[in-house]
């Protein structure tokens, strides 16, 4: 698992928002997909092993949590956001109310 700064995820990227509903409602990074970790195991295959894959949460806990998982069943390589949401929007990144 690699882990970057939010300013360090390209536009267009593959990002993983594993945050819960709620949380997505009230802001989420513009491209992003929900899977909340809740659903991670029976909705992994909408994730393209085949792309970089980013993964971000609200302080970035549970996307490390996620990252391991994936990297440890499946042997995907992924790229956990440190800080989630909250440095994401504290690096003044844009964000979708």
């Amino acid at each position: 698992m690699r882990n970057v700064q939010p300013t360090e995820v390209p536009a267009g990227a593959q990002l993983i928002d594993v945050r819960e509903q709620h949380e997505w409602d009230a802001e989420h990074a513009p491209g992003a997909t929900l899977i909340p970790m809740s659903e991670l195991a029976q909705r992994v295959g909408e994730i393209d092993p085949d792309r970089d894959i980013y993964v971000i949460c609200h302080l970035g806990g549970r996307s490390q949590r996620v990252c391991e998982y994936l990297e440890a069943s499946l042997g995907w390589e992924t790229i956990n956001v440190l800080g989630g949401m909250d440095e994401w929007g504290a690096q003044g990144l844009p964000v979708v109310r």
